[in-house]
């Protein structure tokens, strides 16, 4: 039987405040980060992300509360001492240096040997793919092999955790979701602790074993993306993570934590609790659908379950792969988005045309 127990903390954070003269720009965060996973900070420009990181490599001071790595209290110990190592936005690789010479950086004040160093340097060079590079001229190598030096000569020293500040962010789209790949492997390949920092959520949703989503120094939700994405707790993650509709709902009946809900133009449903991340009260409310989880109906299909509603499609948008809809469904205010993968024989509609909705209650979220 698979044991299902998670892997221990090797970062616990305990209270921690941040004050820079009157701004708070971290608020009581308390969060654990355990060995050997993939852990994304995300959120906006000014939520404190990138200052959370620099706490825990060293690089800011706390105002107050602990930070813990390994076990041990980090008050007082300096960057150089702490068992992480860092791979900045500008990977600040040395132009004039090898490749060679700027994965060996690090090493420039240990003990070890030129033969221990030269292997050290091969190891890692091979760890990220870049084995017959070490002589080439760092100044001649494009954004993605300059990101993999700087993961190598991070990585060569060994720490125990790897703290990354917006990595990919320089690259253009084709590369960067290559090199999202390429970090989840490398992540799993040499089982240490990554940390994120990020404000893209489709590179935090496809790199992360669990994402903290924080919002003016505070976490606002904490758990593995399929939570995130199906079941935020507040409205304001479930606007940051993707896309959701917004629909008027009222709350007409509540029991053990279900509730029964009036949603405007698709009728009445039966909501769990898990569905409820902010408990269910009486009278108004939202309830959130994700474009993917409503369907356009064609010729010939009916709804599963004779879950279904009218509207008109109002703007369409071609991706290729998909297709964006905005469908105002009779008896709502507002406009929903659905999205439908383009399939062999499967036409795209126009504006203007009806559009048959099929919708499940299962994928439903509530929201006060």
């Amino acid at each position: 039987m698979k044991d299902t127990t998670p892997p221990p903390a090797i970062i616990t954070l305990d209270d921690v405040h941040k004050y820079y003269g009157d701004y708070h720009a971290l608020r009581g965060i308390s969060a654990e980060i355990r060995q050997g996973e993939f852990f994304s900070l995300l959120g906006p420009s000014g939520c404190g992300k990138t200052t959370l990181l620099r706490a825990i490599a060293g690089f800011e001071d706390i105002s107050s509360g602990h930070i813990q790595l390994n076990g041990r209290n980090m008050e007082g110990v300096p960057p150089n001492k702490r068992p992480t190592n860092m791979v900045f936005q500008s990977y600040a690789i040395f132009p004039h240096l090898s490749v060679a010479a700027n994965v060996a950086f690090g090493l420039r004040r240990t003990s070890m040997s030129g033969d221990e160093k030269q292997r050290a340097v091969a190891e890692a060079l091979e760890m990220v793919g870049l084995k017959d590079y070490g002589r080439r001229a760092a100044h001649a190598l494009s954004g993605g092999q300059r990101q993999r030096v700087a993961l190598a000569r991070a990585l060569i020293l060994k720490p125990k955790v790897l703290l990354l500040d917006e990595p990919l962010s320089a690259l253009d789209k084709k590369m960067r979701e290559q090199m999202q790949v390429e970090l989840i492997k490398l992540q799993r390949e040499v089982g240490i602790t990554f940390i994120l920092v990020t404000h893209d959520q489709e590179e935090a949703l496809v790199m992360s074993d669990r994402i903290a989503v924080m919002f003016e120094g505070e976490i606002a939700q904490l758990d593995d993306p399929e939570l995130l994405y199906r079941r935020p707790n507040s409205r304001r993650v479930a606007e940051f993570i993707g896309m959701m509709n917004f629909l008027p709902a009222d709350v007409v009946s509540v029991s053990d934590g279900r509730a029964e809900v009036e949603v405007a133009g698709l009728g009445r449903a039966e909501l769990d609790a898990a569905q409820c991340p902010g408990g269910a009260t009486f009278g108004a409310a939202r309830i959130g659908l994700r474009p993917e989880s409503l369907t356009i109906l064609f010729e010939g299909q009916s709804p599963e379950g004779g879950r279904s509603a009218e509207g008109v499609v109002e703007e369409v948008v071609y991706y290729g792969d998909m297709t964006y809809y905005d469908v105002l469904i009779d008896g709502a205010p507002n406009k929903v988005s659905v999205s439908m993968r383009n399939m062999p024989g499967r036409r795209v509609l126009e504006r203007g045309a009806p559009a048959h909705l099929a919708w499940d209650p299962r994928a439903m979220v509530l929201f006060s």
